[in-house]
């Protein structure tokens, strides 16, 4: 997500606190949010599935899903 978003994330989440937002403007803050949202899940998963755990005797072993 870039800068333009976030920083769009912050003034409709500021101006919500003080003015009120339109209905075309909570729309867009619910829309932001979802995409934001998004994208941290993505970043996230991306960054376990590089994840290795190491045991006292300095195996690795790569993170598995829940289940698996």
């Amino acid at each position: 997500m870039d800068e333009k978003k976030i920083a769009r994330i912050n003034f409709l989440a500021k101006k919500s606190k003080t003015e009120g937002l339109t209905e075309a403007e909570a729309n867009e803050q619910k829309e932001l949010r979802k995409e934001y949202i998004a994208s941290y899940v993505q970043s996230l998963k991306a960054q376990l599935d590089n994840t290795y755990i190491q045991d006292e005797n300095g195996n690795k072993t790569k993170l598995k899903k829940k289940g698996e």
